[in-house]
């Protein structure tokens, strides 16, 4: 049996305070992060209060995208480190989720934050979680565009009828739009019933069809990264529950 202790993972962390100061740790967050032990790529981000990409900011909330050198590196940040500490101690609402990568392609700030990321298991080799109506289990989407400023208008535009389609998908468990640069730099992360219920909004939903006919044909991106996991080993509460149980 594979010890996956000793492969590198993904992490993600949304985390909510009570007031707007938790600004702050977005910029005292940052050294602490850069000499963390293990901790391959990651990314604070800010989130917005739609489901989709969205100029409106919720000043309470924010975000960490991790890729880990080994799950145990993972662990001992959550056990040691002071953000995580701060996290247990001055959070009103958090949740995390570990992630298996089974595909992706694009780059972050022109690189592969998966490039020592094994693909395609499917997370077959670690803890499953549970979920509803069988269909390969849970699927979690992460999308990251660095947007032209020459089409920021247009991008925004497109924003609203993409976020209510998001709010209709009934395979859509729970979906957040994030920034790490304000307008230009969008991401979003979310969760997924199973594969057929990602297959159906990417191609089926007529507004994001229309989104994504636009973005190839008048450039949208300079950069743009799509990468979809097996979530596993979730906890917390996202907006009062785990959207994975």
């Amino acid at each position: 049996m594979t010890d996956t202790s000793s492969s590198p993972i993904a992490s993600f962390h949304l985390i909510r305070y009570d007031t707007a100061g938790a600004m702050k740790h977005m910029a005292f967050d940052r050294p602490l992060l850069r000499h963390t032990g293990g901790l391959l790529f990651w990314r604070l981000l800010g989130t917005g209060r739609g489901r989709a990409m969205s100029l409106g900011a919720d000043l309470h909330r924010w975000a960490l995208f991790a890729v880990w050198r080994r799950e145990d590196d993972l662990d001992a940040f959550l056990r040691a480190s002071p953000i995580a500490a701060r996290w247990r101690a001055e959070a009103s609402e958090s949740w995390q989720v570990r992630l298996d990568r089974v595909a992706s392609r694009g780059a972050w700030s022109g690189r592969d934050p998966f490039a020592a990321m094994p693909a395609g298991r499917g997370g077959g080799e670690r803890p499953a979680t549970a979920c509803p109506e069988g269909g390969g289990g849970p699927v979690a989407v992460l999308t990251r565009a660095s947007i032209r400023p020459g089409r920021l208008v247009a991008f925004y535009r497109s924003v609203p009828a993409v976020d209510e389609l998001l709010r209709r998908q009934d395979g859509c468990l729970a979906s957040i739009g994030m920034g790490e640069w304000p307008l230009a730099r969008q991401a979003t992360f979310s969760l997924w019933r199973d594969r057929q219920a990602v297959r159906a909004f990417a191609y089926q939903g007529q507004a994001h069809q229309r989104v994504i006919e636009r973005v190839r044909a008048h450039e949208w991106y300079a950069e743009e990264l799509f990468a979809r996991f097996t979530p596993y080993a979730s906890e917390g509460t996202w907006d009062g529950a785990d959207p994975l149980r």
